[in-house]
C-alpha cells in the first residue's frame, strides 16, 4: 500500500493524530463535538453498514479493539474477526477477542495501514454497535481524508485532462458534507456512505488524480450570501440543469438552483455520456402490470383503477422542460403523476426507476387502447445542480473548477473554510 506522508490525509481522525503510540487508547475518547474553533478541519463519521446482521473486521496491518479508552484485544496483520448483535451488545467471534461487548473502536496501529470491513480498507477508526437490534458500522474521519474516497466514487475514474471537473466534485462534496454534519446523528452518525447522501468507497476508491484535487481544493466550500450552500449533483443533465420544483417535493425555489443550459457550440458539454439519450419500452401489458404495483406504492390510488390503458401523455412541464405532471388515461378518466413521483411510477420493464423526467412520449393506439408505449429521455438523475458529465466536459474544454462550480451554482462564491 503507497505510504501518504501528506498531513491533509491524515490515517486518522485530528484527535488521534497528535499521539500514534497512545492512539489504541485515545480512540474512544476524543470524539467530534458540535461546536469546533473556527478555521479546524472537522471529523465526520459515516454509516458503512445500518441494519447489519454480521460484519467482518481486520486490518492490514496491527489493529486494536479499544473499549472506554483500553484496548481489549488486538489483531495481527491481516487477521479478522466477525462481529453479530447480541442484544444491546455485540457478540465477537475469533482467534482474538472472542466475547461479549457493549461496542468495539477498531484502530489501525500502523500508520501506512487501515481497518477494514468486510475487507475494504478506510482511513480513521472504525466503531461497532448495536442501533435498533441491529449492528452499525461507523467509520470516524477527517473530512478531507473522507473526500479522498468520494470524488471517484461519484464521478468515475478520471484523466489529467479532467482534473478540473474532479476538483470541482471536491467542492461540491465538500459543501454537502459540512452542510450536512449531524444530519443523521440520532443514527449514530452523521451522513450514509451510499448515493442516499454521498458514495463513499474509503481506500479501494482513490486515485492520485483524486487526493490532488482534494489536497489543491482543501477547505473549499460553496456560498451563497456567506452561507454554504444546498449542494445537488447528478449524472447527466441531457441540455439544462432543473429547478427544484420540478423535481424534488419540498420544491423549495433557492437563487442558485434553477435551470442552467449546458450548451456548447455545436453541442452539449455532457453529450459525452453514455445517458445523453435513451429510450424504454413497454407492451401494454407489461406496463398496466407494473402501474397496478406502483401506482398504489407511490400515488396511494387503487391499483384496480389502472383497467383499462387509454393513453399517456405529459400534460405540463417546467422551465427547463422537464415534465412536471403527466397523465395516464383510464376507463374512469385520468391518473395524474406529477414530476417528483414520474420516475418511480414509470419504472422499466426490468424495475429500475426511469432514467430522468426529461422525456417524451409515443404512444400506439389501436381501437382507443394502448398498444405499445416507447419514452425518448435526455440525460440521467434528477437534473439539479451540477452535471458531474457536464463539468467532466467543461474541464476538457478548458474550464477550472472555480468556473465549473459557479456556472451550475448561479450567483455563488467559492470560498475557503479551514
Amino acid at each position: 500500500m503507497e505510504k501518504l506522508s501528506i498531513a491533509w490525509l491524515r490515517p486518522w481522525p485530528r484527535s488521534l493524530a497528535a499521539n500514534a503510540a497512545l492512539v489504541a487508547v485515545a480512540a474512544v475518547c476524543a470524539r467530534p463535538t458540535t461546536t469546533r474553533p473556527v478555521g479546524a478541519e472537522p471529523d465526520i463519521r459515516i454509516g458503512l453498514v445500518t441494519n447489519g446482521t454480521s460484519v467482518r473486521l481486520g486490518g492490514e496491518g496491527r489493529v486494536a479493539a479499544v473499549v472506554g479508552g483500553r484496548s481489549q484485544f488486538r489483531l495481527l496483520p491481516g487477521e479478522a474477526v466477525r462481529v453479530t448483535p447480541e442484544g444491546r451488545g455485540i457478540r465477537v467471534a475469533g482467534d482474538a477477542g472472542a466475547g461479549r461487548y457493549e461496542r468495539l473502536t477498531f484502530v489501525s496501529l500502523d500508520r501506512s495501514r487501515f481497518v477494514t470491513v468486510e475487507g475494504k480498507p478506510y482511513r480513521g477508526v472504525v466503531d461497532v454497535f448495536v442501533g435498533g437490534g441491529a449492528l452499525t458500522v461507523v467509520n470516524e474521519v477527517p473530512v478531507e481524508a473522507y473526500l479522498a474516497g468520494v470524488v471517484n466514487a461519484e464521478l468515475g475514474r478520471r484523466t489529467a485532462n479532467e482534473r478540473a471537473a474532479v476538483e470541482a466534485q471536491a467542492i461540491v462534496a465538500r459543501t454537502f458534507a459540512l452542510k450536512n454534519i449531524g444530519r443523521r446523528s440520532a443514527d449514530g452518525f452523521d451522513l450514509r456512505a451510499t448515493p442516499a447522501d454521498q458514495a463513499y468507497g474509503g481506500v479501494a476508491a482513490e486515485t492520485e488524480l483524486g487526493r490532488q484535487a482534494v489536497r489543491a481544493t482543501a477547505g473549499k466550500v460553496v456560498t451563497y450570501r456567506g452561507e454554504l450552500i444546498e449542494t445537488f449533483f447528478h449524472s447527466t443533465c441531457g441540455y439544462s440543469t432543473a429547478s427544484p420544483e420540478e423535481v424534488f417535493r419540498w420544491g423549495r425555489r433557492l437563487p442558485y438552483l434553477r435551470p442552467v443550459s449546458d450548451r456548447r457550440p455545436n453541442g452539449h458539454y455532457c453529450d459525452i455520456s453514455p445517458r445523453f439519450r435513451w429510450t424504454v419500452e413497454w407492451e401494454a401489458e407489461t406496463l398496466q402490470r407494473i402501474l397496478r404495483r406502483t401506482v398504489p406504492a407511490v400515488l396511494g390510488i387503487e391499483g384496480a383503477k389502472i383497467d383499462v390503458l387509454r393513453d399517456v401523455r405529459v400534460h405540463r412541464t417546467g422551465p427547463s422542460g422537464r415534465v412536471i405532471e403527466a397523465r395516464i388515461g383510464v376507463s374512469q378518466g385520468e391518473v395524474p403523476v406529477f414530476g417528483p413521483d414520474l420516475r418511480s411510477v414509470l419504472r422499466t420493464p426490468d424495475g429500475r426507476l426511469l432514467g430522468s423526467t426529461a422525456v417524451q412520449f409515443a404512444v400506439d393506439k389501436r381501437d382507443g387502447r394502448v398498444q405499445r408505449v416507447q419514452v425518448s429521455g435526455a440525460g440521467w438523475g434528477h437534473g439539479v445542480g451540477m452535471c458531474q458529465w457536464g463539468a467532466v466536459g467543461r474541464a476538457r474544454a478548458g474550464q477550472d473548477a472555480r468556473t465549473i462550480v459557479t456556472t451550475y451554482f448561479p450567483g455563488t462564491r467559492i470560498e475557503r473554510r479551514y
